[in-house]
């Protein structure tokens, strides 16, 4: 599994949604570009998912189910890996977002 930098592409599963990434930390980076940590793609802003009424289009990320280190932190928070998967507020299902791009090459992690 690859680390997710804030250079990562992040999408609901409706295929155009995208993730907005804000990074919490800085002094930790690949080829310049911070690590993402827990929670960095938590409660973040989904834009152009297509959805469209009588449903409810993907808005905003929830809590991730899976895609955090069991072992490799940074200030006591997990990084984030590219097999990120949660929920998003939206109401036609699959209502999910996961990684599309790491964001980088180089830096993996087993878990």
């Amino acid at each position: 599994m690859k680390v997710i930098t804030e250079d990562a592409t992040i999408r609901c599963t409706h295929a155009t949604g995208e993730v907005g990434i804000d990074p919490h930390q800085s002094w930790v980076t690949i080829e310049g570009r911070s690590v993402l940590v827990r929670s960095d793609p938590e409660q973040r802003p989904i834009s152009r998912c297509p959805v469209a009424t009588p449903n409810k289009p993907c808005t905003l990320t929830l809590v991730a189910r899976r895609g955090y280190s069991a072992f490799v932190r940074i200030d006591g928070r997990p990084i984030v890996l590219d097999n990120l998967r949660g929920s998003t507020d939206g109401t036609l299902f699959p209502a999910e977002y996961l990684v599309e791009a790491p964001g980088q090459n180089f830096v993996g992690s087993d878990a």
